[in-house]
């Protein structure tokens, strides 16, 4: 697909550090030999428009038989995508889905009204020395569809689009944005992109959604004058024109963002919700356990363990 930017990247910008509204520097953890950093939801900021968890998992390197086992466990009332950069997941959910991702695809789970999934290092990564590498996240689901039935789309790398010119690469995850359309379904107005910058490459961002955010990956990028180095999320003034440079080295980034949503959302654990009751109503089912009859089924393929509910005083 030909570059096709809703701006000219030569674009009159704000000036200097008026460019940014909120600058995040994400909460790094250690999962024994593995960081993740939080960018969202931060003290600043709960959310990037319908973005409400944002985590950079590694890069971190296993030796053969190693990997990261996240056990089933559940969600209501968000959508999630994992995308890689390095390593491979093998993801099973609640819906039926049974799906490897690997780097530049996409898995997008709706959780609804509720679904259980597990996220392991697959066993054709085990058998040799691997990585993961990556950003997880979710989105808040609208008011309207947050309690229908969960479900699950898989998009293959070749199904995103991909734009590329002068410097600048962009595959489009989700949404729109600089004219192309990802295949997923979202609810509200939504961009999420992962962007390569050469040295000195300028990429406009759209102007034609109310929130807009960058986190820097690798390298740095230079906005208005100054700049931005891995590890930091800027979040934008709405309406204002901002571009991006690529820094010396040039980088590699996710820009996100859409519709601000109609309210702040509860969250609790794994659960986002419009209300408390609905949080309470789901950490209930989950502890009573009923995987049969109950809200919350095991996935198949994988129902000998389960991530217990956490003390009530966490």
């Amino acid at each position: 697909m030909s570059w096709n930017p809703t701006q000219d990247p030569g674009c009159p910008e704000v000036s200097g550090i008026a460019a940014i509204e909120t600058l995040i520097i994400p909460r790094t953890r250690d999962l024994g030999g593995f960081e993740v950093r939080r960018a969202l939801p931060a003290p600043e900021r709960q959310m990037v428009g319908p973005f409400i968890f944002f985590d950079q998992m590694g890069p971190a390197e296993f030796l053969t038989g190693g990997g990261i086992d996240v056990r089933p466990h559940p969600h209501i009332g968000l959508a999630t995508v994992t995308y890689l950069y390095s390593g491979a997941f093998h993801h099973r959910d609640s819906t039926g889905a049974d799906q490897i991702v690997y780097p530049g695809e996409v898995n997008w789970m709706i959780a609804g009204n509720g679904v259980t999934h597990s996220e392991r290092t697959s066993e054709e990564m085990r058998r040799r020395p691997g990585t993961a590498f990556g950003i997880q996240t979710w989105v808040a689901l609208p008011d309207h569809v947050e309690d229908t039935a969960a479900s699950f789309e898989h998009h293959g790398r070749d199904a995103l689009p991909f734009l590329e010119d002068d410097g600048k690469q962009v595959r489009l995850i989700l949404g729109s944005a600089w004219g192309a359309q990802a295949p997923a379904k979202t609810f509200t107005e939504t961009f999420y992109a992962d962007v390569v910058l050469a040295a000195g490459a300028k990429l406009p961002l759209p102007d034609d959604h109310e929130d807009r955010a960058a986190y820097v990956i690798e390298g740095s990028i230079v906005v208005a004058g100054a700049s931005f180095s891995a590890g930091q999320m800027m979040v934008f003034r709405s309406g204002d024109r901002i571009s991006v440079t690529g820094g010396e080295r040039g980088a590699r980034l996710m820009v996100l963002g859409g519709e601000t949503m109609n309210g702040p959302r509860y969250i609790s654990w794994n659960f986002v919700a419009s209300s408390q009751e609905k949080i309470d109503a789901a950490k209930e089912a989950w502890r009573r356990g009923d995987w049969e009859h109950g809200r919350f089924h095991l996935p198949a393929g994988d129902q000998a363990e389960f991530i217990s509910m956490p003390d009530s005083r966490k």
